[in-house]
């Protein structure tokens, strides 16, 4: 049963937050647990589509019209299982997915799309608490075994993935925790941790075996890989940041973004750094460069430790609130976004260069020269940056933070071991995820390029399924399909 005029009735409504008072006190996650009358209304809002955008907008391909019937008919199991079907792990696109399933909502032409990404994390919850996700039956040992190198979402996906096909799997992680950028680059307030270790203790449990702390290529060298093991898939991630080099670059308070997330979520799990090691931003002028997500999680964690300010400034013009006449849906449209760590406080600028980084002393950082930038269309309709005359001034800054993205993955160590050859962005290049090196493989990030966890998730499936194809025979293939596996 559906309700069909569900979205002339309700109005798109999120779960409440914490005020920005209480939740910068702390690094829990702040949305409250919505009533079940609140999801209930929000699944009703799905007109359940002829042809579901929503489907090709979501990199996994949720069957998103499917689960949020189910959710309004309070079939909760039925639900689970459709969105189990597709994604192996809800709890963290239900959490940190930008959705780009609801840009794709058909409401979403004229109305606001419905609330795909909350009703997901309330399918995944109740799941998890009815019992429902256990660790899937092992199919009968394959006889083949892999090695996963890297433990961000594209390695755990492919893990369970081939694990349920009955391969032998080995994770490898050079961090001391599996879980990759979802634990050390995400913020707790974005993703509590123990959010991971309950999908890890599953993994576990399912026969998956885990190696934390060793960093192959240096720990363990390539050639060994390739002897002991029948394949290996490389899912290590985008993991070199794009650096700003300008002058005053290796002054003082100068770091990338990674670097303060990776540090303070290892805080805020318990670890402790010298003085001299640890970023303190209490106190201090701090400016984000880059606009994007990473940039906001430097601004929220920025807030929750007592910065005495924080600007974030993007060299891109200001995209407007709502899609250009040329920003067509269904594609993911080019407008601004605001997230819960800019409600919380500091500034925004757009269209502004960095020229340098300005020390008092010569040593440590203490303002930025910047800037400000107009964007114009040359002859062919191509976007050209100019300064603006007599814009250029100084701005305080004790800390910055190089949010501007990651270029390509680490070449160093494995990847030179192996000689796997790379394309011209130096990423690795591979043919429907094989790389140039027989039962090498390749997905997420250090194969496409920085992206997205719902893609990076999508990439471990997929290279899961090239492998039984490649493998095993098209007649098991077939069973395997059909067992939904």
């Amino acid at each position: 049963m559906v309700e069909y005029s569900g979205f002339k009735r309700y109005t798109r409504e999120l779960p409440k937050k914490e005020t920005t008072e209480k939740r910068v006190l702390h690094f829990k996650e702040f949305y409250e647990t919505p009533s079940a009358d609140l999801i209930n209304k929000q699944s009703a809002r799905c007109m359940n589509c002829g042809v579901p955008f929503c489907h090709n907008g979501c990199p996994l391909g949720n069957l998103i019209p499917d689960f949020n019937e189910a959710v309004y008919n309070e079939n909760w199991k039925l639900a689970y299982d459709i969105l189990a079907s597709t994604n192996n792990f809800p709890e963290f696109t239900g959490r940190i997915c930008p959705a780009p399933c609801e840009s794709s909502c058909v409401l979403s032409i004229n109305s606001e799309a419905v609330t795909i990404e909350h009703i997901e994390k309330s399918i995944i919850e109740k799941a998890f608490q009815e019992g429902w996700v256990g660790s899937e039956g092992k199919a009968k040992s394959n006889g083949f075994s892999v090695a996963i190198i890297g433990s961000g979402p594209a390695g755990m996906a492919a893990s369970v993935e081939l694990n349920k096909m009955g391969y032998k799997v080995d994770l490898y992680e050079r961090n001391d925790k599996i879980g990759g950028l979802l634990r050390y680059g995400i913020p707790d307030f974005k993703l509590e941790k123990n959010i991971i270790d309950r999908r890890v203790k599953l993994m576990k449990s399912a026969g998956i075996t885990m190696h934390t702390s060793i960093n192959v290529g240096y720990d363990i060298h390539g050639e060994t890989l390739l002897e002991k093991y029948d394949i290996i898939i490389l899912t290590g991630g985008a993991t070199i940041a794009r650096d700003l080099p300008i002058a005053g670059r290796n002054l003082k308070g100068v770091h990338y973004a990674m670097e303060f997330l990776e540090q303070k979520n290892r805080m805020v799990a318990g670890e402790t750094f010298s003085t001299e090691a640890n970023i303190d931003v209490s106190g201090k002028h701090v400016v984000v460069i880059g606009g994007g997500d990473t940039g906001a999680d430097c601004v929220g964690t920025s807030n929750r430790l007592n910065a005495k300010s924080i600007t974030q400034i993007e060299l891109l013009s200001k995209p407007p609130v709502t899609r250009a006449n040329d920003d067509l849906w269904p594609n993911w449209p080019m407008i601004i976004r605001t997230s819960s760590s800019h409600e919380e406080g500091g500034d925004r600028q757009w269209a502004m260069l960095t020229k340098k980084f300005i020390s008092e002393d010569g040593e440590h950082l203490s303002g930025l020269e910047i800037v400000d930038v107009e964007w114009r269309k040359n002859e062919d309709g191509v976007n050209k940056m100019f300064e603006i005359e007599a814009s250029k001034r100084i701005i305080p800054c004790d800390i910055a933070f190089l949010a501007i993205g990651f270029v390509h993955p680490q070449k160093e160590g494995l990847l030179d071991q192996l000689g796997v050859e790379l394309d011209k962005k130096g990423n690795v290049k591979t043919a429907n995820y094989k790389t140039s090196v027989e039962n090498v493989y390749a997905a997420g990030d250090m194969r496409r390029g920085q992206s997205l966890v719902v893609w990076a998730i999508a990439e471990g499936r997929e290279v899961a399924k090239t492998i039984n194809k490649d493998y095993i025979n098209s007649e098991m293939q077939t069973t395997s399909l059909f067992l939904g596996v």
